[in-house]
């Protein structure tokens, strides 16, 4: 019981002036208990056993033994699959960043007040936001047929849900005090926003931008597995034949695009910090 009245209960402490003041207990214990009870459940849920982990995880270093050396004749057949990975997500990445623009607008609370804008904004980027990729690019496959143009949309969907939170939220940070005094001297809301507002979140929505780029060439590469073209469709025909020294090679070749994509990117992000 006293511990309980520890973990619950406010403990009075006199100070040396002679006032009791209350102090309200740390609620990290309650937050343990909830953590190490959901991980149980969880383990219960999931079938989750340790022991298989343990003995048939060395199976995962016999497929990477496989991939070495990697088969570097097969690479002129990566060429073609990998730029058509780094155009979706190029193309993907523009119109998602560019298309979101008005919309993070309207979600931001400090440009537009009436809440019931706000909050049909706001559930449509969380309803995108809440597909999964792969999903959208098999949809878009049903839609549009195989290739890159479904890839391309699906990326372009994922762009737009993610830089479309990071932005309104950047909106709604800036400070107002420009956006006001150019509306107080007869300036247009949109003039006013153009003139006070974009300079402040332009370096950042750009960095956002840059930073989503970077993972939508590793998301790219396997979207060929719902037929939605690039570097998945040959990774999954070279894993489904087991010529593991191919899917080396592939490997190799997305990591060192994905090296070059991401330090030309952090390249950038501090030029625009």
């Amino acid at each position: 019981m006293k511990i309980y009245d520890k973990l619950i209960k406010p403990q009075k402490v006199k100070l040396n002036n002679g006032k009791i003041i209350d102090i309200k207990p740390s609620k990290t214990p309650i937050i343990l208990i909830i953590l190490i009870i959901s991980m149980i459940i969880s383990i219960k849920v999931t079938g989750f056993d340790l022991l298989i982990l343990i003995e048939r995880g060395n199976e995962f270093f016999v497929i990477l033994r496989d991939m070495v050396p990697p088969n570097i004749e097969y690479m002129p057949s990566v060429w073609k699959p990998l730029f058509d990975t780094i155009k979706m997500s190029v193309l993907g990445s523009f119109i998602g960043a560019v298309t979101v623009i008005p919309f993070a607008i309207i979600a931001s609370n400090n440009i537009v007040k009436n809440k019931i804008v706000l909050s049909i904004a706001r559930l449509f980027l969380s309803i995108i936001r809440t597909l999964p990729t792969l999903v959208i690019a098999l949809i878009a496959t049903y839609m549009f047929g195989l290739g890159t143009m479904a890839g391309t949309i699906a990326i372009g969907l994922f762009t737009f849900a993610y830089v479309g939170k990071q932005l309104y939220e950047l909106i709604e940070t800036v400070d107002m005090g420009s956006y006001e005094a150019a509306e107080a001297i007869g300036a247009s809301k949109a003039s006013a926003f153009v003139t006070s507002i974009i300079p402040q979140v332009l370096p950042s929505f750009l960095s956002v931008s840059l930073f989503c780029f970077e993972g939508n060439v590793r998301y790219a590469s396997i979207l060929g597995y719902v037929g939605a073209g690039g570097l998945g469709v040959i990774l999954n025909e070279k894993i489904g034949w087991r010529e593991y020294s191919s899917v080396g090679m592939i490997l190799v070749a997305l990591f060192v695009t994905v090296v070059i994509i991401e330090w030309i990117s952090h390249y950038l992000r501090v030029k625009l910090t």
